[in-house]
């Protein structure tokens, strides 16, 4: 049986492998191969169908989120593993050999998962409303050895305006760790660090190429202890991200025509989801959409047709979980979650990194409100200061339409250039030059030695 080391570099493309020698030297030591992600290509869909061998009809990760009929919900970016249906890797491994290990270090839907070492973020939510930066680990003891080892997860540098390579930097020395103390038969490692820039700036722009510069050094150490342990070395991505220009305001169509509703407390307009006849759960280039009355149907797929940006309207993923429609954007554009008419009116939490109120994806909490940047790093260093002083605090820095004008990358459409499409690299020879997403599963368990595929 052989070690397994998979690393989920998030946006990894051929374009950006130029910039990256060291996982290029994996490469070179075995092979790549172009992967053919599933719809949604995104976060929680992919790794999910990575793990499973199952399409989202099949596991029911749908997107990174989507309506909760029974609660009645929008929910995004959950993190309980009972919401993934389909046998996992590590499950399929342990019919071949029982007491199979695995760490799971940060990829997503890790609570409650089934393996023996998982490391998650997870804030703390205070009861006064603070957040602090956290993880979730299990066996419980193992925060402590990581937090005192490498310091406080760095939950701001993991998303937000300030996101960055920190984050990534703990993930890899985290795995390290766990490699070096547990010594797992498969250790899954999520690293983030390229999904940032390239969706600030867009593939195109030089910094793209700077951050896979700068991730490819720091995943020095991670590959050199994988090899020291003569582990087999697999990395791939979930997705491509590419240009785009176009933020396409689904909601607002559907409001404009009647369909969306929204309830008003304090001056501030929620969505209704109860009593909308139509609505949509943005998700980069993908648009779940909710169709209360199938009567409605033809006349909200005839409204989305004729809305620029939009290249595609699908009758469903065939997962009850799923859209009565779902969207795919035009290779430009994107969607956003706005529903509101007018900014006075939006809720507070269209300001703030929210990501489980919204109900959608937003990726301008990528940045400092571009309309007003330097009042937007004003009003972060009054409420940080707030914060260390123990009080209540609202980080209220993140732009509107401004912001969603100066997103430059997205993704989840399936990808049109081979150049912009996400890769497997082995350091083991002799695997296909292409490969699906439903088919790694297989392949990782080839590779572990457990099971010899006859495709």
């Amino acid at each position: 049986m052989n070690k397994l080391v998979v690393l989920d570099v998030v946006g990894l493309t051929p374009r950006l492998l130029e910039h990256m020698p060291r996982l290029r030297a994996v490469a070179d030591a075995g092979f790549s191969a172009r992967l053919d992600p599933v719809l949604p290509a995104v976060t929680c869909s992919v790794q999910a169908t990575l793990l499973t061998g199952e399409t989202p009809a099949g596991h029911g990760v749908v997107g990174n989120g989507w309506y909760f009929r029974d609660l009645g919900e929008v929910l995004l970016w959950r993190q309980h593993h009972g919401l993934v249906g389909g046998e996992k890797v590590w499950q399929a491994a342990r019919r071949h050999k029982p007491g199979y290990t695995v760490a799971n270090i940060c990829w997503w839907y890790a609570m409650g998962a089934d393996v023996d070492w998982t490391v998650t973020p997870r804030p703390v939510y205070h009861a006064d409303g603070r957040k602090d930066p956290d993880c979730y680990t299990d066996p419980p003891e193992l925060h402590d050895d990581l937090t005192a080892a490498l310091g406080t997860f760095p939950l701001f540098s993991y998303w937000g305006p300030g996101a960055g390579l920190a984050s990534s930097q703990w993930i890899c020395a985290a795995a390290q760790r766990v490699m070096a103390r547990h010594d797992p038969d498969l250790t899954l490692v999520y690293v983030p660090h390229l999904d940032y820039d390239l969706q600030r700036y867009g593939p195109s722009d030089p910094r793209a190429a700077a951050a896979a510069a700068e991730l490819d050094i720091v995943l020095e150490p991670l590959l050199r202890a994988a090899t020291e342990r003569d582990a087999t070395v697999v990395v791939l991505s979930e997705y491509g991200i590419t240009d785009v220009r176009q933020p396409v305001d689904v909601n607002r169509a559907l409001r404009a025509e009647g369909l969306l509703r929204v309830h008003t407390q304090q001056g501030m307009e929620y969505l209704d989801p109860w009593t909308s006849r139509a609505f949509a759960v943005a998700d980069h280039q993908i648009a779940h959409v909710y169709v209360r009355d199938p009567a409605d149907l033809p006349r909200v797929e005839k409204i989305l047709q004729g809305l620029p940006g939009v290249a595609e309207v699908r009758h469903g993923l065939d997962h009850p979980r799923a859209g009565d429609l779902v969207l795919v954007a035009e290779p430009d554009a994107w969607f956003t979650y706005y529903y509101w008419l007018d900014d006075d009116r939006a809720p507070d939490f269209a300001r703030l990194v929210d990501i489980h109120r919204k109900p959608g994806y937003d990726p301008a909490e990528l940045f400092f409100d571009p309309a007003a940047p330097a009042a937007a790093k004003r009003w972060a260093a009054v409420a940080l200061a707030r914060k260390k002083l123990g009080m209540r605090y609202l980080m209220s820095v993140v732009g509107l339409d401004a912001g969603a004008r100066a997103v430059r990358g997205s993704h989840g459409r399936l990808p049109d250039d081979e150049a912009d499409s996400p890769m497997l690299l082995c350091s083991r020879a002799g695997g296909p030059a292409r490969i699906a997403a439903t088919d790694v599963k297989a392949l990782l368990l080839e590779l572990a030695g457990l099971y010899r595929s006859t495709s």
